[in-house]
């Protein structure tokens, strides 16, 4: 009986060294934190498997055989060690199984994981983060895009994020910079106003780009993205159509938010 509770222990403890590399692998720390109480409790629960539970029965099983009158149905009611080892040992597997299911990481966890931990981005409007895909389009009206908001938010907690757009004139501007702020995209202070950036022409936003010097790029316009791709780290080509990869150092989604998989 002792072998096969060493060998039930020796189980468990692979199993929580197994969850502990997972839950690291995750930054999780409330997940680890979560485990090391599932430890202590399978601690306490395995102080009650043979040793103890035999030593105390045969206590017991000694005083009442030593006071006379004592009927013999108190022995009978004692609960077999076996019975008390299996429970035990249940329930600490439970608890082993519970922490052991794997931990979804959060959508802050998967930006900076999908961004290689880059600090810098830029990303062109049209197309990203605007319903709109034309210049033309933002001299009547400009809409951001519910659905990139929370990815947006996301990149701009430990990024430093600047927008940029081909406008045909300053009416264009204000347009965007208000849709921008009516969306809450500057309300977490993640994102100022100064680092929306605008340009006559597609050539303009390319030039911005290769001064900022960003880790990763973020563009709609393939051309572009073939343009910057032997000088910029990481780029994102967002395209509904799936296009040839222009490099190895280029990525592409049919939308930001699904590159992040928020959808």
């Amino acid at each position: 009986m002792a072998d096969m509770s060493t060998q039930h222990l020796l189980h468990l403890i692979k199993r929580l060294s197994h969850t502990i590399s997972n839950l690291f692998v995750s930054y999780s720390i409330g997940a680890v934190v979560g485990l090391a109480i599932a430890i202590f409790f399978v601690w306490r629960l395995l102080l009650r498997s043979p040793g103890g539970s035999q030593h105390r029965q045969r206590k017991r099983q000694g005083a009442t055989s030593s006071s006379p009158g004592v009927s013999t149905l108190s022995n009978a009611s004692v609960v077999p060690s076996g019975v008390c080892s299996s429970s035990a040992g249940s329930r600490a597997q439970n608890l082993v199984d519970e922490f052991s299911q794997p931990v979804k990481p959060t959508l802050g966890q998967i930006v900076r994981q999908k961004l290689s931990e880059g600090r810098k981005v830029t990303c062109r409007l049209l197309g990203v983060i605007l319903e709109e895909s034309s210049p033309e389009e933002l001299q009547k009206q400009a809409t951001v895009r519910s659905s990139v908001l929370e990815v947006l938010l996301e990149i701009t907690k430990f990024c430093d994020l600047y927008l940029m757009e081909q406008v045909l004139d300053d009416e264009s501007e204000k347009r965007v910079v208000v849709a921008l702020e009516d969306a809450g995209v500057f309300a977490s202070g993640g994102l100022v106003k100064d680092k929306v950036l605008f340009c006559s022409t597609e050539n303009g936003r390319s030039s911005f780009v290769r001064q900022l010097e960003p880790d990763w790029h973020i563009d709609s316009n393939p051309e572009i993205i073939s343009q910057l791709a032997r000088f910029i780290k990481y780029q994102l080509h967002v395209s509904p159509i799936k296009t040839e990869r222009a490099a190895a150092n280029v990525f592409s989604a049919p939308s930001l938010e699904q590159f992040f998989g928020s959808i």
